[in-house]
């Protein structure tokens, strides 16, 4: 089958489906079964080893869709012709190409899939051929230095593709050379570093170079060259950075960075890292002659230097490793039914570095800007739909680290109204008084003309009759009148239909008996009462809300009953109320066709909340000023307060005297008197009101008295000329004077002060 007679149909079989008549239309409603390819497999790339003794690569391609797709591929941008018989097979969607070889196969690969609704194309795959030559037979000229010294062995690695890795044997194989930080492979050159030089490091070298590929791997080996050594240098010098990142070096987002850098010298060289501008993540840092960052991201973007030190100086080198980024999608097309003759916008947004261009497909093409179609970057306008616009549409980002394509159908849609899916409601009941609103929903594209009628009397909008613009219509004030047959037509240039329900007119549902507000005690019980009359061939329903919450009566322990002595009466009741059932509630006695509600508001009081802000000021030996905040007086006011005391940690609350003894509702402070000097308190506040006495506030902060004026524990004569302090065992919380820290430095004096001034000659 040629191209021409492959990708044209599917227009023509759109055109067709859409144009069928409304009965045939109907036939396929609920279930979509025709829909554009959707790739489930795409190709990857492929390394392939040249000395490979496979016989075939295959590369992967499936796409659901209905009908089931048809499949061809392009190679570097060209269809390629499969022929039975040729190293080219097709096996389902799948590309098998026998024996490949890189000059007849290497390339970049893409498959198309097709069906009768569009074309789509899959991500490139890149087929690449692997290969490591040998090493050059030619003997190796042997290398010389003076022991002591810093050396290089080249290892002129052979032709190869891709990379390789590099270790180096001395004399025999397997005695591999160690990395211990005089010795250094380079994995970027292979060259063997030597930081300083000593017999051991006499004898023969060879660079063993090995290449990783998808499905194989292959190693090759130098001819030895020998590393002779002239008499020892035992002079100290200065590090010297041999082995050297580049000045700039490029990475991707996800991908692994290292840089390399080993210096000679003698001692030998330390190697530090640091990031110039920024902090090195310490799980990098480290003293090896590698800097390995496993995952880069843009943060580690920047300028990196390392350092190689000894006792005799130094050298650095720098260079900036700079982050970039395969595209990425932010936002992407999806499946879109439009109407005929309308307007559509589609967007795409990608992210990437350097910043990705955007491009269009339709159907495998590429798609410019044309009479009624514009392309703006990311951005598909269509304007007035045709058929010709279905089909599939393909959204491509792309930098040069890579493309990514999003796909999705277009499918434009030209249908004759009908009301199969969504007819009028055949019976409609209404509240007389009331309002209906009647939807008026055919299928139909483009969107359809409609117009409403009661029997043959077509309807006009007035001040009690809407038809808004989508074609619903909306009755108000609603009488007994209105009953009757109401149809909906619609028509647009594709055909008519309509489509006829019946109004009936019911009486309006009322609150007969609406609950009154009351003010109740906590603890009491209250019934709201709530009666209604409505349309007799109908249900009637109640429901009760608390501020606008639906109550619940079916909590297992709740405080809410519903009475159902009659369908008319919903009363509410409530057992031992408490303080959080105070509130609006509103009784709604509802039916299928209207409902009507009442308001009532519920005061619950209680004895006073907790007092808040309890804090101590001007302490005192024996007193202090305490000070609170009101808390809630739960709608009865706060009578008076009472203030207590403990000694922390296990002291009991007691109550204290206070200064105002009485302490009244409006107060926020009272002097506390008759503590102990040098004790621990915490204080706290109660409210009471004429319902009762209230929640405790919270405890003060601890503090503690001051000491006395006059210690109780001064001598009351002095003997011999000395002060003898005597031993007082303090209760729980407090301290004797005589462990405070410079008691027994104060204590003479105060006392001398006191009452013993006379004997002070004595001490």
């Amino acid at each position: 089958m040629g191209t021409a007679t492959r990708r044209k149909p599917h227009l023509l079989l759109v055109a067709a489906v859409a144009l069928v008549s409304s009965s045939a239309w109907s036939s396929a409603l609920g279930s979509q079964t025709t829909f554009g390819p959707v790739f489930e497999d795409q190709p990857l790339s492929v390394l392939f080893p040249e000395e490979s003794t496979e016989e075939q690569v295959l590369l992967a391609c499936r796409a659901r869709a209905s009908p089931p797709a048809t499949y061809w591929w392009k190679m570097n941008g060209t269809e390629m012709k499969l022929e039975p018989g040729s190293r080219h097979q097709l096996v389902g969607g799948n590309l098998v190409i026998m024996n490949p070889t890189k000059a007849q196969d290497a390339g970049v690969y893409q498959c198309l899939a097709s069906n009768p609704v569009g074309t789509v194309v899959s991500r490139e795959a890149i087929l690449r051929f692997g290969f490591l030559q040998e090493f050059s037979k030619e003997e190796r000229d042997p290398v010389k230095t003076h022991e002591g010294w810093g050396v290089m062995l080249p290892c002129n690695p052979p032709a190869h593709y891709p990379g390789l890795s590099y270790r180096w044997l001395l004399n025999e194989f397997p005695n591999f050379i160690p990395t211990d930080g005089r010795h250094f492979v380079s994995q970027t050159t292979g060259n063997l570093y030597i930081a300083r030089t000593n017999a051991s490091d006499l004898g023969n070298y060879s660079c063993l170079a090995t290449s990783h590929m998808d499905f194989s791997t292959k190693s090759v080996f130098s001819k030895f060259a020998q590393l002779n050594l002239a008499a020892e240098d035992t002079r100290l010098f200065a590090p010297s950075i041999k082995a050297r990142f580049p000045a700039e070096t490029y990475a991707l987002v996800g991908q692994q960075v290292t840089l390399e850098c080993f210096a000679f010298g003698n001692p030998v060289p330390r190697i530090k890292w640091r990031k110039v501008d920024g902090s090195l993540s310490p799980q990098w840092t480290t003293a090896e002659p590698t800097l390995q960052i496993p995952s880069v991201s843009f943060e580690d973007e920047g300028t990196y230097e390392c350092e190689a030190e000894n006792s005799k100086g130094r050298d650095t080198v720098q260079g900036r490793i700079i982050v970039q980024a395969q595209p990425e999608w932010l936002k992407v097309i999806s499946d879109t039914e439009a109407d005929i003759g309308s307007n559509l916008r589609w967007g795409c947004a990608a992210a990437g570095k350097p910043r990705p261009t955007v491009r269009w497909l339709r159907n495998g093409e590429p798609l410019a800007s044309q009479n009624r179609v514009e392309v703006l970057a990311g951005d598909l306008q269509f304007s007035k739909l045709s058929l010709e616009d279905s089909g599939m549409y393909q959204c491509v980002a792309e930098n040069k680290h890579g493309t990514i394509y999003a796909s999705a159908e277009l499918a434009v849609q030209a249908l004759a109204p009908d009301f199969r899916l969504n007819p009028v409601r055949r019976l409609i009941p209404a509240a007389r008084g009331g309002e209906i609103v009647i939807p008026c929903q055919p299928r139909s594209a483009p969107k359809a003309v409609v117009l409403w009628s009661k029997g043959t009397e077509i309807l006009v909008n007035s001040s009690r009759v809407t038809v808004t613009p989508d074609g619903t219509l909306i009755i108000r004030n609603i009488s007994r009148s209105d009953e009757g047959k109401y149809t909906c037509f619609a028509e647009n240039f594709m055909g008519k239909a309509n489509s006829t329900g019946i109004l009936s007119v019911r009486d309006a549902t009322k609150i007969t008996l609406a609950p009154s507000s009351a003010d109740i005690n906590l603890g009491d019980n209250l019934t709201l009462q709530c009666h209604a009359s409505h349309d007799p061939t109908m249900d009637l329903t109640f429901t009760w809300t608390l501020d606008d919450f639906p109550i619940d009566f079916d909590k297992p322990g709740g405080h809410y009953r519903r009475t159902n002595v009659k369908e008319t009466i919903g009363d509410l009741t409530i057992l031992n109320a408490q303080l959080r059932h105070g509130g609006k509630y509103t009784c709604m006695a509802q039916t299928v066709v209207d409902s009507a509600s009442k308001e009532a508001t519920v005061l619950v009081r209680g004895p006073p909340g907790p007092p808040g802000g309890v804090v101590v000021r001007d302490i005192g030996d024996t007193t202090i000023q305490l000070s609170w905040s009101r808390g809630f007086d739960n709608h009865s006011p706060i009578a008076k307060y009472t203030l207590q005391a403990r000694t922390p940690p296990a002291g009991k609350w007691k109550q204290v005297r206070t200064n105002p003894a009485n302490i009244e509702g409006n107060a926020e402070t009272a002097q506390v008197l008759g503590l102990t000097p040098w004790m621990d308190y915490e204080f706290r506040v109660i409210a009471s009101n004429i319902l009762g006495t209230g929640e405790p506030s919270g405890p003060s902060s601890k503090i503690r008295t001051r000491e006395a004026g006059e210690s109780p524990v001064c001598p009351k004569k002095l003997s011999s000329g000395r002060l003898r302090l005597p031993a007082v065992l303090p209760q729980a919380g407090q301290h004797s004077l005589a462990d405070r820290p410079g008691a027994r430095r104060r204590c003479p004096v105060l006392c001398l002060q006191q009452r013993e001034r006379p004997a002070l000659h004595a001490l």
